[in-house]
């Protein structure tokens, strides 16, 4: 009978390799502000349709109703607004950096989370723009990894030329670190 033998030393602390710092590459400016501007743009829109709604002529509101639609309307005008903010102050929490044999992209304002791909396993990308990207030029890059069926993560927010370069960098590199 053959005995196998199976070791799993510990790893020290002091064993660990020192912590790279990744230089760390903001979003389109174009982005926060256009999250920005669709979001007072929808907090807008509600508020005129509850005035509209309170001022209609048409169809009398039951007492209750009519009574509450201001506050009503205040408090979707402070969420929405404080909403906004969050949304912005998380923007200016996401970044990319792109090296020679990785790709990291990090986000999140309460909950921060950094996601980090090989290029070598990194199985296909997809650049995705909606109709208001394409007007202002931007895009999301979606990084699929090897034996995943949805996407591994999204950097969005980046200038169209940018999203292109690095889509374009990752495959060229990816064939060369695999045959090299």
């Amino acid at each position: 009978m053959l005995e196998t033998h199976f070791d799993n030393p510990r790893v020290h602390l002091h064993q660990l390799p020192t912590i790279v710092t990744l230089d760390k590459q903001r979003l389109s400016e174009k982005y926060a502000s256009l999250n920005r501007l669709i979001n007072l743009s929808f907090t807008l829109f509600l508020c005129v349709m509850g005035l509209l709604l309170y001022w209609q002529p048409l169809v009398q509101l039951p007492h209750t109703l009519r009574d509450s639609l201001p506050l009503i309307i205040w408090v979707v005008a402070l969420v929405g607004l404080l909403l906004t903010w969050i949304i912005y102050a998380s923007d200016q929490c996401k970044f990319y950096t792109l090296r020679e044999l990785d790709l990291h992209y990090a986000s999140g304002l309460f909950f921060r989370k950094i996601v980090s791909q090989p290029i070598t396993r990194i199985q296909h990308m997809e650049l995705k723009r909606g109709p208001i990207e394409r007007k202002v030029g931007l895009a999301r890059l979606q990084v699929f990894s090897a034996g995943g069926a949805m996407h591994t993560f999204e950097i969005p927010g980046l200038p169209i030329e940018t999203a292109q370069q690095i889509r374009q960098f990752i495959l060229q590199h990816k064939d060369v670190l695999k045959h090299g």
